[in-house]
C-alpha cells in the first residue's frame, strides 16, 4: 500500500505545520512542559530518529499506532525524551487549563479587532503556556 503525502496547496491541516510552531514546542519542552505520549499526538522529530518519511512536512509525525513508535523507541519515556510534541488547537488550551492559565485566549489580536491567523493563535497559547512554566513546576500529562 502507498502512502499519500499531505498536499498543503489543496488539503486543509490539521494545524499549523510551520517551523516556528516546532520551534515553539520545543521551548515548552524545555521549560518543563511533560507529556505522556499516546495515540492522537502530533510529534516533531528534530533529529531524525525516525526513518520513514513523514506524510507531513518537516518531520512531523502523528502517533496513530502507539505500537508503531515503540518498535522505533522501545519504550514511552524514550519517545517523550527524543520527540517534541506539538499540541493541536484543543491540547494546548486543556494544558492551559491544567496549568490554571486564565481562558483570555481569543482569536481577536491585541492590537485592534483583526481576527488572528491559526497560526497566531496557536503561537499566541503555546506562548502563555511557555511563560507560565518559566514561574511554575513542570506540568506532569
Amino acid at each position: 500500500m502507498t502512502s499519500t503525502r499531505f498536499n498543503p496547496e489543496k488539503d486543509l491541516a490539521p494545524m499549523p505545520f510551520d517551523k516556528e510552531i516546532c520551534h515553539q514546542a520545543l521551548d515548552m519542552k524545555k521549560k518543563g512542559l511533560i507529556w505522556r505520549p499516546h495515540v492522537g499526538c502530533f510529534v516533531w522529530d528534530p533529529d531524525e530518529f525516525i526513518k520513514p518519511a513523514s506524510p507531513f512536512p518537516d518531520r512531523i509525525y502523528f502517533i496513530l499506532s502507539l505500537a508503531r513508535f515503540l518498535d522505533i523507541f522501545d519504550t514511552i519515556d524514550q519517545i517523550a525524551q527524543k520527540l517534541v510534541w506539538l499540541p493541536t488547537w484543543h491540547q494546548a488550551r486543556l494544558v492551559c487549563r491544567q496549568l490554571g492559565i486564565a481562558d483570555d485566549i481569543d482569536p481577536k489580536s491585541r492590537e485592534g479587532d483583526d481576527v488572528l491567523s491559526p497560526l497566531d493563535e496557536l503561537l499566541r497559547i503555546y506562548g502563555k503556556i511557555v511563560e507560565n512554566l518559566k514561574h511554575s513546576d513542570a506540568l506532569t500529562n
